[in-house]
């Protein structure tokens, strides 16, 4: 069969139904985690034949971007698109869920008071996610499916793609409240101890079952909410003893006659060609869903006169501080670590802690018999600041200071882990990388202008990162700023859902709502009065 997730986005799925239904029989809903195989992968195939053979419903639905939804635009960090757009990027990963088990409930012989969700990895994200928010389940087994945010931040293999960590999680429940919101329901922990993957059973049990299990006890249900560690073969799996304990506890709280070993099913397994459901040629992707918002977005036009002109950009730059979640910081120190002096150009490398705990560098080049109110330039490139060279060279040949920049998450500033992963965790927290950047610019550039004795800043940025943050910048301190000129970037956000940059390669762009509320040529009105100038962008 299949179901509409959205209008439009079809979801196939597989029913296996006992023989001979009579009266009311259990019912499991079975999704599945990070297998191409998708619905046809055989471990869970022989899951649900068992299921149906011991008198259970079982639905096996598959996953957006495995199986029969794979394709570059089913991928998960497309959701990051529709984030941008103004709508969750979870959503569709909820409702495909949802709508999977509403059409298992709907079956004439589904009981309403014994029904289940179980799958591996992100099949056991699923779990937890539509179990401890919908009701209608009455028992859940996710196996090897999440850990707490808290664990993610040490041991980054659990952290997910995005509808694992989406925006704004953490500014509500992390996944102890999750697992603690199942509470009095039926819950079988089902993790690995040598997972291979993530979430080892000895790293997620501290905070997702100790830190949970008196919530069960304040019910009176101990005995409900049940940890097992699985050491046959101890990686990240739903193999035989993973089943067996998941059988078990089915029959244990649906009050079915005890199972202790699976039917062997190897016969009945079909190929993945035999599984194919048809859907339509035109089914939607996540990608469509994030075109079809972008394409009903509408903005108040500019007003004209400068009166006017004045109150709608502190309007709108009230709303960008929100949608950015701009927080001034301060420059806490300007460590200088470098300098050299040569063929008459002085240079000092520094190191810029801020207030946050954030950092960037930079090196300001500039004339060793310098003018006093010499021009300055901050010259960014998104490939970091060693591929801004003859950016740089060009301006300190005109006589000017130039400081060539890295903002946390480019270049010499970062060395860690790569930089999508720490955004992905700042946005779960409702923190907003572009507008941290936005502030770091912000305070770099007053420091500069201090220290080089000039009236104001010009920037000079080259790609589609830099571009946006500098002219968030801009706009926020239109003041501090006389010109922006960007080069290779885009004339409109809607380039990144045309011919889509990821979520990997440009993280802070993806911002909630951004742009829903704003695009580039908003934000050089705003910014007004210092001059916006966009040079071969790529979209034209």
């Amino acid at each position: 069969l299949r179901y509409e997730a959205l209008p439009g986005l079809w979801i196939p799925a597989l029913l296996y139904e006992p023989e001979n239904l009579r009266g009311k029989v259990p019912a499991v809903l079975n999704v599945n985690g990070h297998d191409g195989n998708g619905k046809a992968a055989p471990y869970k195939q022989i899951r649900c034949i068992n299921l149906a053979k011991r008198g259970i419903l079982a639905l096996n639905v598959e996953w957006l971007g495995m199986g029969q939804l794979r394709g570059d635009n089913y991928l998960h960090y497309k959701m990051n698109q529709l984030d941008l757009c103004g709508t969750s990027g979870l959503a569709p990963f909820y409702l495909s869920m949802k709508r999977g088990l509403d059409v298992l409930l709907a079956l004439e012989h589904a009981d309403p008071e014994r029904v289940a969700v179980t799958g591996l990895s992100g099949g056991g994200w699923q779990t937890i996610f539509l179990s401890s928010l919908d009701p209608r389940v009455t028992l859940c087994n996710p196996v090897a499916g999440y850990s707490s945010l808290r664990t993610r931040l040490r041991h980054f293999k659990d952290l997910g793609d995005s509808e694992q960590t989406p925006c704004d999680l953490a500014t509500v429940a992390d996944y102890t409240h999750l697992t603690a919101m199942m509470a009095p329901r039926p819950t079988l922990l089902i993790y690995d101890a040598e997972d291979d993957c993530c979430f080892r059973a000895p790293l997620v049990k501290p905070l997702i079952y100790d830190g949970v299990a008196p919530f069960f006890k304040y019910y009176g249900k101990e005995n409900v909410f049940q940890w097992y560690e699985n050491r046959d073969p101890g990686t990240h799996n739903y193999q035989l003893n993973n089943r067996e304990q998941a059988y078990r506890f089915f029959s244990q709280q649906f009050g079915l006659p005890a199972i202790e070993k699976e039917i062997p099913a190897g016969q009945e397994i079909k190929s993945y060609d035999e599984l194919v459901v048809g859907l339509p040629k035109d089914n939607l992707t996540i990608l469509d869903l994030a075109r079809k918002l972008a394409s009903g977005i509408t903005r108040s036009p500019v007003p004209p006169g400068s009166a006017a002109k004045t109150a709608w950009a502190n309007s709108e730059r009230q709303k960008l501080i929100s949608v950015v979640c701009y927080k001034p910081v301060r420059l806490a120190r300007a460590w200088t670590i470098a300098n050299t002096k040569h063929k008459g150009v002085e240079t000092l490398s520094y190191l810029f802690e801020m207030s946050n705990g954030l950092s960037g560098s930079g090196v300001w080049a500039k004339g060793i018999v310098t003018p006093e109110k010499t021009p300055v330039t901050i010259v960014l490139n998104d490939q970091g600041r060693k591929a801004a060279a003859p950016d740089v060279s060009d301006r300190v040949n005109r006589d000017e200071q130039v400081l060539a920049l890295d903002l946390t998450f480019f270049g010499d500033a970062w060395k860690d882990n790569a930089p999508f992963s720490y955004a992905q965790i700042l946005d779960a927290e409702g923190e907003r990388p572009l507008g941290m950047q936005a502030a770091q610019l912000v305070e770099i550039a007053r420091w500069i202008r201090e220290r080089a004795g000039a009236q104001k800043v010009r920037l000079e940025v080259r790609g589609i990162r830099t571009e946006t943050i500098s002219l968030v910048a801009a706009a926020l301190q239109p003041d501090l700023f006389s010109q922006i000129v960007a080069r290779d970037g885009i004339s409109s956000f809607g380039f990144l859902l045309q011919a889509p940059a990821t979520f990997e390669q440009a993280p802070e762009l993806f911002c909630l709502d951004l742009y829903k509320e704003f695009d580039l040529d908003r934000l050089a009105a705003i910014a007004a009065p210092a001059q916006v100038h966009v040079d071969r962008p790529r979209d034209h």
